[in-house]
């Protein structure tokens, strides 16, 4: 998939200094899934890359099957931030998908209010460790279909595939779109307002209410 997003024509929104609470949120999954294009369209500033060109050094290290046309990949992680409202933004952090990288992926999750685990339907099973560290941490999470133009599935087919439990949102989406991007996030603002109003038990579990990005 390119890394262009699908409207660049997009006016990016002017930001405040500061914001009285800053909001983690993971984009995580396998390698050349989409994080570094979903992290570049959805955020207002110029996102942090550190992404490094592919060389045939890495080609014993990383399974690159089904990915042929990627030329650079993440070595770190993606940085982007999108504004919720005058005193809440999101701070989105896209993790590095090869499993080299993977040990970076705890220290990532340390602080992260949610997550979207980003998925390529083609290559399901690149997806399990992702949601098994986000399980072992306890992180919620929703689940995104990227749009890579292959066979369909259904979402019984995929919950199936990966082990998914229904309570967890399962969303298709184009991580090239700003539109379809923020769509992911909003769903992601609404499941972890759902799970905060069904544990009072925990009121500091999650900023209560958390607004939704603005369109």
């Amino acid at each position: 998939m390119d890394s262009a997003t699908s409207d660049p024509g997009e006016p990016r929104q002017n930001l405040s200094s500061t914001a009285d609470n800053g909001l983690k949120i993971v984009i995580v999954g396998g390698f050349g899934v989409g994080k570094t294009t979903m992290v570049r369209s959805v955020s207002e500033i110029r996102p942090l890359n550190t992404e490094e060109t592919m060389t045939q050094a890495g080609e014993a290290v990383d399974d690159t099957d089904g990915i042929g046309t990627k030329s650079t990949t993440t070595v770190a992680f993606d940085f982007g931030r999108i504004t919720l409202d005058a005193h809440n933004v999101l701070y989105l952090f896209g993790a590095p998908g090869q499993e080299r990288f993977w040990f970076l992926w705890d220290r990532l999750f340390s602080g992260t209010l949610g997550a979207v685990v980003l998925v390529d339907t083609r290559r399901l099973a690149d997806s399990w460790y992702a949601i098994d560290r986000l399980e072992h941490h306890g992180t919620p999470f929703v689940v995104a279909c990227n749009d890579f133009g292959g066979p369909a599935h259904t979402p019984e087919q995929i919950r199936t595939a990966l082990d998914l439990p229904s309570e967890v949102p399962l969303l298709f989406c184009d991580a090239r779109s700003r539109a379809s991007s923020k769509q992911v996030l909003i769903s992601l603002v609404q499941h972890l307002q759902h799970l905060h109003s069904h544990r009072p038990d925990r009121p500091d579990a999650v900023p209560h209410p958390i607004p939704e990005p603005t369109p």
